[in-house]
């Protein structure tokens, strides 16, 4: 993953400071685009068995220089060495050492990123969830999943062998592991949530939206036709992949203030 990353994302965004850190015991690495005192603390993707600070640096590189907000990208432990709780942990810590830091803190993701950011979205104070292509139940009879069960670039039952790797036996339905089974959203952060077509998890992206506005939620919705599952990985390829970061790295220098 991390050596085919460069070539799916092509050319990145010049970012004024990059420096990697420690939270805790958790390495971050810290985006600033300019002085500011927002920061989004953001998980990539990889369904939390792959992935690292290096396969999303594009990505967080765009959010950065595209939003002027600094990102504090975070390299989190994955699973199955390490299963739930433990990204989610890593989260809370990174978190928590970016409250410390900056005046206006918000989380975000991509991916199996996303499903810990919205977990963090709802329990602590963070003014704002990117949420990117998220897997937010452990369920697989959904219409998107259904109707995108095989064939694309992530299918039905590479899911189900993600989601056991990162559960390692504990219960699915725990709202800490699959937001969508959280009782109450009154209290989560307002949200920015893209879903793509022509993936699997669409549905659980735009059930999410629909739970938090009926919870009385602020939530802008961005749907992307024709894009499969974690498109903005695929920059290179795909001209709607920037302009996707372009819109959503936008509205988050309007909500992170």
């Amino acid at each position: 993953m991390a050596a085919s990353a460069p070539g799916f994302f092509g050319p990145v965004d010049a970012v004024a400071a990059v420096e990697d850190r420690l939270a805790g015991s958790v390495p971050v690495r810290v985006y600033a685009p300019a002085p500011s005192e927002a920061a989004l603390v953001y998980c990539h993707g990889g369904g939390w068995v792959t992935g690292e600070l290096d396969t999303h640096d594009g990505i967080v590189r765009a959010l950065a220089a595209r939003s002027g907000r600094t990102v504090v990208s975070v390299g989190y432990r994955l699973a199955p060495e390490h299963p739930f709780p433990a990204a989610l942990d890593d989260l809370r810590t990174a978190v928590h050492w970016s409250l410390d830091r900056f005046d206006a803190v918000g989380v975000g993701g991509d991916s199996s990123g996303a499903t810990l950011a919205a977990v963090v979205a709802r329990e602590l104070p963070v003014g704002v969830q990117l949420l990117i292509c998220p897997p937010l139940d452990a369920r697989f009879d959904t219409g998107s999943y259904e109707q995108f069960a095989d064939g694309t670039n992530v299918t039905r039952e590479a899911m189900q062998w993600y989601w056991a790797q990162y559960l390692g036996g504990a219960d699915p339905a725990d709202p800490d592991a699959a937001p969508l089974r959280a009782p109450d959203l009154s209290g989560a952060a307002p949200a920015i949530v893209a879903v793509a077509d022509c993936d699997p998890l669409r549905d659980d992206g735009l059930a999410y939206a629909a739970r938090l506005e009926a919870a009385g939620v602020p939530v802008s919705l961005h749907r992307y036709e024709g894009m499969l599952h974690d498109f903005v990985r695929f920059a290179a390829w795909l001209d709607r992949a920037s302009t996707a970061l372009d819109e959503l790295a936008a509205e988050l220098a309007v909500r992170l203030r």
